[in-house]
């Protein structure tokens, strides 16, 4: 059974100190939630999984997923990418839309591969920051998922969760990157972000989190954002679409 507060916990006073242990205490627990917790974009090369994070923008990781397969069995290569046919890759990319932009960053992607760096993704934040296409989060989700390199990624549900659950008040992502880092050991940063994209996909909605049936309620100070009621509560928990 759930231990759920009666209100919202307070922790207003609380130390540096304190805030580390409550921050791991919820991850722990976030731990055991989501044992199966990993990275939802299909891939099999570090090549794969930029493309995919790139198109995963203002569209479904499950959307992207039923495109990858299609682009990279035609287009396999950074330099097949360079050398693509525009409007072919369009019609392939279209359902995730942006999808003539988004045919701009790969196209350009695999020619700045091909010119700079031998058609190989990088495996360095500094040099993959500057491919078309790459900010800070996508670099992280590359770093920590297809070379094991601990990051962390601030997209817009760990950035609303880490708010929510009062480890910060910052908005802008490369501070929140570096403040969050500072609560963890830098080995956990990848699973981290994976455990706490899924917790606000399945349950710590935006609009109407399930609290009520959340595991971390107890040290949550937004906790009554949502239902607190486990019935009305359960009914918000999303499964993720096979």
């Amino acid at each position: 059974m759930l231990k759920l507060p009666r209100k919202a916990p307070v922790f207003a006073e609380e130390t540096s100190s304190q805030l580390v242990r409550r921050a791991r205490k919820m991850h722990k627990v976030l731990t055991d939630t989501y044992p199966d917790a990993h990275c939802e974009l299909d891939f099999t090369t570090p090549l794969e999984l930029l493309v995919a994070t790139i198109l995963s923008a203002q569209t479904t990781d499950v959307m992207v997923n039923k495109v990858t397969p299609t682009l990279f069995a035609k287009y396999p290569t950074a330099q097949a990418m360079a050398e693509a046919d525009r409007e072919e890759m369009e019609a392939i990319l279209k359902p995730t839309g942006f999808f003539r932009a988004k045919t701009n960053s790969v196209m350009k992607l695999g020619q700045v591969l091909v010119d700079e760096y031998d058609g190989v993704v990088p495996g360095k934040l500094e040099e993959l920051v500057k491919l078309p296409g790459t900010g800070r989060k996508t670099a992280n989700v590359v770093l920590g998922n297809a070379f094991d390199i601990p990051g962390i990624t601030v997209d817009t549900h760990f950035g609303r969760l880490v708010r929510r659950f009062g480890w910060t008040e910052e908005e802008d992502p490369v501070k929140v990157e570096h403040i969050i880092g500072d609560l963890f050991p830098k080995k956990d940063w990848t699973m981290l972000s994976h455990r706490l994209i899924f917790h606000g996909r399945r349950r710590c909605h935006a609009k109407k989190p399930a609290c009520g049936a959340c595991p971390i309620a107890q040290w949550c100070p937004s906790y009554g954002a949502g239902p607190t009621d486990y019935e009305s509560a359960a009914k918000l928990v999303k499964v993720p679409a096979a």
